[in-house]
């Protein structure tokens, strides 16, 4: 009898996860509030329902009886398929309380420090005067952040708070705040250094580190990732302290099956969680520049483990990868052109925009605003990031 598969979410992110679970047979069932979703055409049964919605979701299970429930790179559906897994009797990759300790940074922040893993200051606020308390007491020098959104929305660098007034700061708290689902704001100490993230798969409890992505991000006040390359170019004993950090993390958050893709900044004090994620990294980090650099198909990789099945993890070859993102700008986009000569250039493997002429685009403040991206390989990784470089410079990208 053929299993059915339940998939939270049916974006271009998630197709390469459908067309695996396809591949190994699987009914598909997807999930996604946005009817023009890309991947319901690969559905075999199509349902336009909020991948946050846990009650409708677990309705739709009772229903339809899949087999597993599954997400690939989304924070708020790993709560969603955790919770229904657990009502279905499913096997506990990952408890529905340990889902909202890597789902929701102030449970994050809490558990990790009952762990003992190395985090930053930081003080979780619902209110105003909260969140006042929490800026005089880190100085006003500190990150500003919902508690439970990604793709760096609603995330601000409050740089000397002698040089606002309340009102602007209650700005950045309102901010923050209506990018938070469930109101809370995240006041941290502000960590410098460079900034990774740890791309790894768990397997009955024992998790295994398949690379070190460098990232790149906007200059403050906000953090928008432009730019991840692979292997690493750190020190090798500085990744080997990335590595350890990485690993107790993810322990702490009693993970047993499954992807996780945790972020780590170096600072003088040595690697400090920035943030971590029970599912496979975005930005076609783990879709496209793990297999790029090292073979390993990870997003088929965790599919075959949520079916049961004991996923290929061994690198294959060690090479470079990257992607950087185009940056938006204020106003109305007169011209947006990849050149054929960027196509033509050794080492460029995709070109994609995500906007075209006549189309709005804006200043850089969170993912949603980037215009398109380029992702390149070569023997290292620098190769790689220089190709990428070059591609993006012969981009035009003009306004009104």
């Amino acid at each position: 009898m053929q299993k059915t598969m339940m998939i939270l979410g049916a974006s271009a992110l998630q197709v390469p996860a459908i067309k695996k679970a396809k591949e190994l047979g699987y009914r598909i069932i997807l999930v996604d509030y946005d009817e023009k979703a890309v991947g319901f055409p690969l559905a075999d049964v199509k349902l336009v329902v909020s991948t946050l919605d846990q009650e409708e979701v677990y309705r739709q299970a009772l229903i339809h009886r899949p087999d597993v429930v599954i997400t690939s790179t989304s924070d708020g559906p790993v709560r969603t398929a955790a919770y229904v897994n657990e009502k279905l009797g499913k096997r506990p990759d990952l408890s529905y309380e340990d889902s909202l300790c890597a789902t929701i940074k102030s449970h994050m922040r809490r558990r990790l420090q009952e762990c003992g893993v190395p985090i930053p200051v930081y003080y979780a606020v619902d209110d105003e005067k909260g969140f006042l308390e929490a800026v005089e007491r880190l100085e006003g020098r500190c990150i500003v952040k919902p508690a439970d959104n990604a793709g760096s929305r609603g995330v601000v660098l409050l740089d000397g708070i002698e040089k606002k007034g309340q009102e602007e700061l209650c700005r950045i708290y309102e901010y923050s705040k209506e990018n938070s689902r469930g109101g809370t704001v995240m006041v941290e100490e502000f960590m410098t250094g460079p900034e990774v993230s740890v791309e790894a798969m768990t397997v009955n409890g024992v998790t295994k580190i398949l690379a070190v992505t460098d990232k790149f991000i906007t200059p403050p006040p906000y953090f928008v990732e432009l730019c991840h390359c692979e292997p690493s170019r750190l020190a090798e004993e500085v990744q080997e302290e990335i590595r350890r950090v990485a690993l107790r993390a993810v322990s702490a958050i009693r993970l047993q099956n499954g992807p996780s893709h945790t972020e780590v900044k170096i600072t003088r004090d040595g690697p400090k969680i920035v943030e971590l994620a029970a599912r496979l990294g975005g930005d076609f980090i783990t879709s496209r520049l793990v297999p790029l650099s090292t073979g390993v198909d990870l997003v088929g990789a965790s599919v075959v483990l949520a079916a049961g099945g004991k996923p290929e993890l061994c690198a294959k070859w060690r090479r470079g990868a990257a992607i950087h993102f185009i940056p938006g700008c204020e106003g109305t986009i007169r011209r947006l052109e990849v050149p054929k000569e960027v196509w033509r250039m050794p080492g460029v493997e995709e070109v994609v925009l995500y906007k075209k002429e006549g189309d709005r685009a804006h200043q850089t403040r969170s993912s949603n605003d980037r215009l398109g991206h380029v992702i390149t390989s070569g023997e290292t990784a620098q190769e790689a990031m220089d190709t990428g470089k070059r591609a993006l410079e012969m981009i035009r990208v003009e306004y009104l």
